[in-house]
């Protein structure tokens, strides 16, 4: 794994505005406190954490969707791509599989059609699905060939850098397995970097190399997969390993 970054959070603060009617009398409610850390090129970190620790309001200031109010954010390659945890929500189903895929490239602007439509089939081929499902909608589709098509669209302008948030937990475990392979072939064919959010320790063992452990905000452990499970030491990270056991 290079030494090489693609993301750098440094002491990052913040959260967001809630509540009030038409807008007014808004409360501040802040969610992240002081977290630091690199994503280096080639890796799959994990960002672990129960429900309401803070693993979402993290991704969407990555993304540039919040401001931190006190820390920075810094991008080493252009912004990253996201795979939402539910294909079924993330796709509009008005729309083919086609269009849905070559869209991101027409905003894009910079290919013309065939360009685009070439772009497209390679894209399906790559994330092993067959030429026919450009045709079809995706209420048409099994959950597992909807987060195919999902990968396949995040990935179309060839990102160097994923977010991939809870892309598995909607799925069976038999399709979860199959997904997670084809992040992990998808990272050595297109030289990707992920940060992975997930609740699930199992998932996050079998496909990262390095794990965060979020609690109310804070990064509370971060280390190697087998510094964090293998020697916790924090006992709130001692309690999600017993939990996942």
């Amino acid at each position: 794994m290079s030494e090489e970054r693609v993301l750098s959070v440094e002491h990052v603060s913040g959260g967001y505005r809630s509540g009030g009617l038409f807008g007014r009398n808004k409360t501040y409610k802040r969610i992240l406190h002081d977290v630091t850390f690199d994503v280096r090129h080639g890796e799959i970190m994990g960002l672990v954490g129960e429900s309401g620790s803070g693993k979402s309001t993290l991704a969407r200031m990555i993304l540039g969707l919040l401001e931190p109010e006190e820390g920075k954010i810094t991008h080493f390659t252009p912004r990253p791509a996201i795979v939402f945890q539910d294909p079924y929500s993330s796709l509009n189903p008005a729309y083919t599989v086609e269009w849905l895929i070559e869209e991101p490239l027409r905003i894009y602007g910079k290919y013309d059609a065939a360009e685009r439509k070439r772009r497209v089939r390679d894209m399906i081929e790559r994330v092993e699905l067959p030429e026919e499902v450009l045709a079809a909608k995706p209420d048409e589709l099994s959950g597992g060939q909807r987060q195919r098509v999902s990968i396949a669209a995040a990935l179309i302008r060839r990102p160097r850098f994923v977010i991939a948030d809870e892309p598995v937990s909607a799925l069976d475990v038999t399709i979860q397995a199959q997904i997670l392979r084809l992040l992990r072939d998808l990272r050595e064919e297109l030289d990707l970097s992920y940060l992975f959010i997930s609740h699930d320790l199992n998932v996050v063992y079998q496909l990262c190399d390095r794990v965060l452990v979020m609690k109310g905000g804070r990064i509370v452990e971060q280390g190697t997969i087998a510094d964090v499970f293998d020697r916790p030491q924090q006992e709130y990270t001692k309690r999600l390993l017993a939990a996942a056991e």
